[in-house]
């Protein structure tokens, strides 16, 4: 008896705790019962208890995933058809697949998901490029007898998927092509989504959906929620395609695809194709439109199945960079490439400012692991002492007064770490600002070297830092938009070499935001956006503010996992533990709600279809797409 009554209490423990967790992520009760609502007019009492299900449940089971927010039924598939009549336009979509000795009943498969298409103005261009195995074929010919919107040409040669993509092309009728290998699948609302898309969206020229694979049994996987177009993250790797739609007259723009890149022909086609584009003319579908077969002869498995592309996408992307006239190195890295920008011959002076009270161990830590560790050489430090009393840190700022690098400025205002920072903006030498806490260390030598490369580059804003707890668990993998109710770090808390989501900890990609805890940014774009905002944000999210003024103003930001270094996070300012301190920082929370509330709502550097409740890129239950269920009541 007392067995069970302990395991109940344990139980009832435990759903206390889930529920304190759901209040907590959700801004408090209210934020809960918001939620609720949201779920409750959307999806009735279904949703309701499909999210109580999960929220107690797996929240990364895909299969259930699938079920509730990605399976069609007759009520979904009518209202796409009324859309579908609704569209201005009915672009003809020419789908292209070359094939070579695929498996019969795959290449079938593959086939018949066009013809399944609800979107109907598409035809499918297909180009085998002399296949040995006879069966293939009587196949391709008798869905083209059957179906005149199949066409098909017959290679007289092997030439290998660039030259027989191109044959396939020569066929395309339509203003728009879409990209399909010869074993994998496109779901029934494939084209219509793309269809939406160009409807939508007058301008695009470029578009990519997400994606999953697909295994020999036919079970979905591994689903890529990608965000939107994030340049750095595509120069890390291709995380274009699949589904890759590409408006016909730029494929011929750029001649096609190109003998000799086999294997990363589709990276090096949309490397080109960008060039002639602005990012705006990209868009993201944030839906799965591609079912990746995943085999043992298949890239979808793993790079090591045809080693050579690694290579050869190395190739595309160091000539994408020379077209451009941008001097870089690349080497391969794990999931993708680094590209390392070259320095100019005179290195700019970096202003690293850091804001300290007392706390000598820490400033000194700080302070040492620059010094010794840092090899870029051209920089100087700002320490901005905010009021220390300490008699031992201050002997301690005495004692570097010797040392021509460092300047200690004294400040005794409040604290307020927007102002700080700003006041000593405008003492620094430097064209280039680092912000610094105090409460840093250096871990990678060239920490700062590499930072500066991404300061330097035209298009890119802020630059930010892979950042460690003391226990080699991630503290700042990128700043999302909306986690958590306002924003919050990518991947926190994982430990050391796990790569992330696809491979994003390991890369240097776009976020919307980076901490200011290690920030570096050209001055004159820090005063172009008029610094840290001192009146509003005096303590929380003023650097996630200061990085969309930076974004607004047409700069990307960028995070790089080549700049290490360990964050005692908070270690001399505290938690938020009085009610003063709760009510500034829930009015900070406000201010960013009401200035920035659609960057919130919709990170571009992270999908729709991942959780704002947790760090980890889990499935978010419901998505915050369109999952038709509006058009239901219609």
């Amino acid at each position: 008896m007392k067995s069970f009554l302990k395991h109940q209490i344990m139980r009832i423990q435990h759903v206390i705790s889930l529920v304190q967790s759901a209040i907590r992520i959700s801004g408090g009760i209210n934020g809960l019962l918001g939620k609720i609502y949201f779920v409750f007019r959307k999806q009735g009492m279904k949703g309701i208890k499909q999210s109580i299900s999960i929220f107690f449940g797996n929240r990364t089971n895909y299969k259930k995933w699938i079920e509730y927010y990605d399976t069609l039924n007759d009520d979904k598939r009518a209202v796409i058809r009324q859309r579908i009549d609704s569209f201005s336009e009915q672009p003809l979509i020419s789908v292209v697949m070359p094939t070579y000795n695929p498996n019969p009943a795959w290449l079938v498969e593959a086939i018949e998901s066009v013809q399944k298409q609800l979107y109907t103005n598409w035809e499918l261009c297909i180009a085998d490029d002399l296949s040995s195995d006879t069966s293939i074929r009587p196949i391709l010919e008798k869905f083209a007898q059957d179906d005149p919107r199949i066409k098909v040409i017959f290679r007289k040669e092997n030439g290998h998927i660039s030259a027989a993509t191109n044959s396939a092309i020569e066929l395309v009728a339509g203003d728009w092509v879409a990209l399909m290998d010869h074993d994998d699948l496109l779901p029934k609302h494939a084209l219509y989504w793309v269809a939406d898309a160009i409807n939508k969206h007058a301008d695009i020229r470029l578009i990519y959906s997400d994606e999953d694979k697909i295994d020999q049994l036919g079970n979905r996987y591994a689903p890529y929620f990608k965000s939107d177009w994030n340049p750095d993250l595509f120069h890390s790797y291709n995380m274009f395609s699949h589904l890759g739609v590409f408006e016909t007259k730029l494929i011929k723009e750029v001649d096609g695809f190109r003998i000799g890149f086999e294997g990363s022909q589709d990276y090096d086609l949309v490397l080109r194709c960008i060039e002639k584009l602005d990012n705006s003319q990209i868009h993201h579908i944030p839906h799965v439109l591609y079912h990746w077969r995943s085999h043992d002869e298949s890239t979808s498995q793993s790079m090591s199945a045809k080693p050579y592309v690694i290579a050869v996408g190395q190739n595309a992307l160091m000539e994408h960079f020379e077209r451009q006239e941008i001097k870089v190195d690349i080497e391969p890295v794990r999931f993708g490439y680094r590209v390392n920008y070259a320095l100019p011959a005179e290195l700019p002076l970096v202003s690293l400012i850091i804001p300290t009270r007392n706390g000598l161990a820490l400033i000194k830590q700080c302070i040492d692991s620059i010094l010794e560790k840092t090899t870029y050489p051209n920089y100087e430090i700002i320490i901005v002492d905010n009021g220390s009393g300490d008699p031992a840190t201050l002997e301690y700022f005495e004692s570097l007064n010797t040392n021509s690098e460092i300047t200690i400025h004294r400040d005794d205002r409040p604290f307020n770490y927007s102002q700080l920072n700003n006041g000593a903006v405008e003492l620094a030498k430097g064209s280039v600002i680092g912000l610094i806490n105090n409460d840093i260390e250096v871990i990678s030598a060239d920490w700062l070297t590499e930072m500066v490369s991404h300061a330097l580059r035209p298009e890119i804003g802020a630059v930010g830092a892979k950042l460690w707890y003391p226990d080699n668990t991630l503290q700042h993998g990128g700043v999302v938009l909306g986690l958590g109710g306002c924003a919050g770090h990518s991947h926190a808390q994982f430990p050391k070499g796990n790569p992330g989501y696809f491979g994003r900890l390991d890369l240097v990609s776009n976020y919307s935001a980076v901490t200011a805890a290690c920030l570096l940014i050209e001055k004159s774009i820090y005063q172009e956006v008029g610094g840290l905002n001192e009146d509003d944000l005096k303590i929380a999210f003023n650097d996630v503010d200061f990085c969309l003024k930076v974004r607004k103003a047409g700069y990307w930001n960028v995070w790089t996992p080549h700049a290490e270094l360990y964050h005692h996070e908070s270690a001399t300012r505290g938690e938020e533990d009085t009610p003063e301190k709760q009510a500034r920082f829930n009015s900070e929370v406000e201010y960013m709600k009401e200035k920035w509330g659609n960057w919130l709502e919709h990170d571009p550097a992270y999908s729709p279809n991942l959780t704002f409740n947790y760090e980890d890129f889990s499935y978010a239950w419901p998505p915050r797409v369109d999952t038709l269920e509006d058009g239901l009541s219609e």
